[in-house]
C-alpha cells in the first residue's frame, strides 16, 4: 500500500508544489490547513480564509482530501503568549521556530496519527536523509533508521534555521518535497501544472499572523512607558516609548536625528533603558562568545559529539554560517532537578548584534545538528 502523508497546505506555491511532487512519488496525500490566528488588531479577520480558499482550490484540482485544523487556542498559549512575554523580558523571540516545534510538527503530527498517516510534509526548503544503522542510546530508538536534517539546495531559501528545534522523532516522520529544488524550479512546476497559486507572492511576517508593523503589533499589547536612550557610557541621548519596542542591532526609529548612526546594543528592563552604540564599528555591537539554553538536538547526543570541535552556526535566519566551537555543555543552574543544559559558544570572528531570546542553530557541514536559545 502507498504511504499516507498529511501535507500542511498554507495556500502558497511551495506547499502546493509539494503536493504535486508527493503524488508523483506515489504517496497518498491528504491536505491539511492549520488555522492558528484569526483576527487583526483592527478587529477584521486576517487572511486565513483567503489562504485556506487557495489551499482548497489546489487540493480540489489535485483530487486530495482536505481538512481544516483549528489550533488557535494552542497557538496563543504556546507561541503568541511566549512571544509577548519574551519582549516584556527584554529578549527577542523567534515565533516561527516555536510555531514549527509546537504546531506543524507536534499538533499537526498528532492529527496525522488520527488519520492513519505515516508522515507529515511541509513546503520548507530543507532536506531529510536517512542513515542505516546508527545505534542510539538505550530507550531512544536503537536500531531504527536515523533522520538527518540538511540545508535546502537553494541557499537563498534554506529554512533549516526555522526547523532547528525539531527532534529525531519529529524528523523521522517528516518529508520536505521541495528541499532539492531551486525556488525558480518550484514556480516552473506550478506553472506546468497550472496551479492557481503559481504566481502568488511568498508570505512574510510572523508565522500565521502575517506581515505586520512589529512596533504597532507590540504597542497594541504592551502599554508604552517612556524611558531613556543612553550610550554605552551612560550619556542620555533622548527618550523612547518602551524598551520592548526595540531590537538588538536596530538602526533608526529612535527619534534621534543627525550625527553618527546609532545602533541598539542592549535593553534593560530593570531601568527601562535602551542602550545604543555610536557608529557601525562600535565594539559593543560585536561578541565572540555567547551562552545558549533550552538546547535541542536533531539526533540524541549530536551536540555532545561535537563538543570542542570546529563547527558552524547562525544566530538569525539567512545569516551566513560562522565558524564556532561549543566549549562546554553544563547543567543549567537554578533548575533542580536538572532538566536543561547551558552551552558556552566561542566564534572565530566577532558576531554582530547577538540578541538574547533568538535561536542559535548549529551545523556540521550541511547538517543541522541542534540549537538553543541565546541567553547572553
Amino acid at each position: 500500500m502507498a504511504k499516507r502523508v498529511l501535507l500542511g497546505m498554507s495556500g502558497g506555491v511551495d506547499s502546493s508544489v509539494s503536493a504535486v511532487l508527493l503524488l508523483q512519488q506515489g504517496y497518498e496525500v491528504i491536505g491539511g490547513f492549520m488555522k492558528n490566528w484569526s483576527t487583526n488588531d483592527d478587529g477584521e479577520e486576517c487572511e486565513w480564509r483567503r489562504e485556506r480558499r487557495d489551499a482548497m482550490r489546489v487540493a480540489g484540482q489535485l483530487g486530495l482530501k482536505f481538512y481544516t485544523f483549528d489550533f488557535e487556542a494552542e497557538y496563543r498559549a504556546k507561541v503568541y503568549e511566549y512571544m509577548i512575554d519574551e519582549y516584556k523580558a527584554g529578549r527577542t523571540p523567534n515565533p516561527d521556530v516555536l510555531c514549527n516545534k509546537y504546531m506543524k510538527f507536534d499538533l499537526f503530527l498528532k492529527e496525522a496519527d488520527k488519520l492513519g498517516c505515516d508522515f507529515v510534509a511541509t513546503g520548507h526548503y530543507a532536506r531529510r536523509t536517512d542513515s542505516h544503522p546508527l545505534q542510539l542510546p538505550l530507550g531512544q530508538g536503537e536500531g531504527q533508521t536515523v533522520a538527518h536534517l540538511l540545508v535546502g539546495l537553494d541557499e537563498n531559501k534554506d529554512q533549516t534555521y526555522f526547523l532547528c528545534q525539531l527532534n529525531q522523532e519529529q524528523l523521522r516522520r517528516s518529508l520536505f518535497p521541495i528541499g532539492d529544488l531551486q525556488k525558480s524550479r518550484v514556480r516552473e512546476i506550478a506553472r506546468e501544472h497550472k496551479l492557481p497559486v503559481a504566481e502568488k507572492k511568498d508570505s512574510q511576517g510572523i508565522c500565521f499572523v502575517g506581515q505586520v508593523d512589529m512596533q504597532q503589533f507590540l504597542e497594541a499589547r504592551i502599554a508604552p512607558h517612556d524611558g531613556n536612550i543612553v550610550t554605552t557610557d551612560g550619556k542620555i541621548l533622548g527618550k523612547h516609548r518602551g524598551f520592548e519596542f526595540y531590537t538588538i542591532g536596530q538602526r533608526g526609529g529612535l527619534g534621534i536625528g543627525g550625527g553618527t548612526p546609532l545602533y541598539v546594543v542592549d535593553r534593560r528592563p530593570e531601568t527601562n533603558e535602551v542602550v545604543v552604540a555610536v557608529g557601525a564599528d562600535d565594539p559593543a555591537l560585536f561578541k565572540t562568545r555567547l551562552s545558549a539554553v533550552h538546547l535541542s538536538e536533531t539526533i540524541p547526543n549530536s551536540l555532545v559529539k561535537h563538543l570542542g570541535k570546529i563547527i558552524t552556526a547562525r544566530i538569525r535566519y539567512r545569516q551566513p554560517l560562522a565558524e564556532c566551537v561549543i566549549e562546554s555543555l553544563l547543567p543549567y543552574p537554578d533548575q533542580p532537578p536538572v532538566t536543561d543544559r547551558i552551552a558556552h559558544v566561542r566564534f572565530t570572528t566577532p558576531q554582530r548584534a547577538v540578541a538574547p531570546g533568538q535561536f542559535i542553530a548549529f551545523y556540521d557541514g550541511e547538517e543541522l545538528i541542534g540549537s538553543g536559545v541565546i541567553a547572553e
